[in-house]
């Protein structure tokens, strides 16, 4: 290998694979379904979360603690479902916001609030998110494009705003049967 051209490396390699990411995430709800996921874990973890302060233990377990989990683990599979089936978003999107709303009761304030509005913004993104159009090829729509004048330029005429007319247009005479030939 010469010095001038060092071969390829890793910067190469992230790159490619930052681009391949990007594009991968330009073609499904990616934060929908990032915001459900991330939802879902205080919904499904905090009911069976104990947090020692001291010799003391706090514990937040309830008797709806199935519930929360079986919330938890539907938002985070909903989560998924937005990543890599894109096409059932709408559903999703519904069903994480039902189940945001019914953490509430069921599963200490929906994760102390955090969870229910991670749900609930993902939801709402998943609903909205809309696929974009293909780029068409720009060498098929493209037209070729006329040498503009130059301003200032009174060979062609002054500029004036409006429609611009070319030297091929025929002036036609109006006659009161609309142009029709009554000859024939």
């Amino acid at each position: 290998m010469s010095a001038e051209s060092p071969g390829q490396n890793d910067e190469h390699y992230l790159r490619v694979i930052k681009r391949r990411f990007r594009d991968w995430r330009g073609q499904r709800p990616f934060w929908a379904g990032l915001f459900t996921m991330l939802g879902g874990v205080p919904i499904a973890y905090l009911p069976y979360a104990s947090l020692k302060i001291g010799h003391m233990t706090l514990a937040m377990a309830t008797t709806a603690g199935a519930g929360s989990l079986i919330i938890g683990v539907l938002l985070v599979t909903l989560g998924l479902t937005m990543w890599f089936h894109h096409i059932v978003r709408v559903f999703a999107g519904v069903a994480a916001i039902l189940l945001a709303l019914v953490s509430l009761p069921v599963s200490n304030f929906g994760g102390f609030g955090i969870g229910f509005l991670f749900s609930l913004i993902g939801g709402a993104l998943s609903i909205s998110w809309a696929p974009g159009k293909p780029a068409e090829p720009a060498e098929a729509t493209a037209e070729p494009a006329s040498p503009a004048p130059e301003p200032g330029h009174e060979a062609d005429g002054p500029l004036v705003p409006g429609p611009q007319f070319s030297d091929t247009v025929k002036m036609t005479k109006t006659t009161a049967d609309g142009g029709r030939n009554s000859a024939g």
